[in-house]
């Protein structure tokens, strides 16, 4: 374990509570009115913690395997919280939109581990990152589109419709992504899949 591990389990951590606020804010006795600059607050901090875990990794020299495995799984577990929380009312996302999310960083996080259980670590692509960022600020405008909602200024068929077009924008970056990362390392992957022969 290193400094920047424990910023990646910031991550992970924050996940249950963004849902919490988002489905429990009423039974908490947390206005509408409120809830976006909570969820905000949460957003900020993982996606802070995003940034300083890969400072600090370079900075001191503490890129492991183990990091370039956890920080993409934590940054999974955390945006598709997210984006399935938002399925629900008042955003209503299309479930279809969180499945590609979901099912692209299920199959990358799968073929990593399979590489990396024959010595092969798999660093992340630049299109990941960027991956990363698109839907960073596709969470983040949807939280700042909560505001207005939560004054009554815009309806929630319009919240609902916007948030659609922003996620489906994330969603087909992140599918591309997904391929850009399975061409770059289909060498690796191929070598990782492919039976070891016996060699006398």
């Amino acid at each position: 374990m290193s400094i920047a591990h424990y910023f990646t389990f910031i991550r992970i951590l924050l996940s249950p509570i963004f849902v919490f606020l988002y489905l429990e804010h009423e039974s908490l006795h947390i206005d509408l009115v409120v809830l976006p600059y909570l969820l905000l607050l949460i957003l900020s901090i993982a996606e802070l913690s995003d940034a300083v875990d890969g400072y600090v990794a370079r900075r001191f020299n503490q890129v492991t395997d183990l990091g370039k495995i956890l920080d993409p799984m934590a940054d999974s577990i955390y945006r598709i919280s997210v984006f399935l929380t938002f399925t629900l009312p008042p955003v209503r996302l299309p479930m279809i939109l969180v499945f590609i999310f979901l099912y692209r960083d299920s199959i990358i996080s799968t073929l990593r581990t399979v590489c990396a259980l024959k010595g092969i670590a798999l660093a992340a692509r630049p299109s990941g990152k960027i991956k990363a960022v698109v839907q960073g600020i596709a969470a983040l405008l949807i939280i700042l589109l909560l505001i207005p909602f939560s004054l009554g200024e815009i309806s929630e068929e319009s919240l609902h419709n916007v948030s659609t077009w922003i996620v489906g924008i994330a969603a087909s970056y992140t599918l591309l992504s997904g391929v850009d990362y399975i061409i770059a390392y289909w060498p690796y992957i191929q070598r990782s899949l492919s039976p070891q022969r016996n060699q006398n």
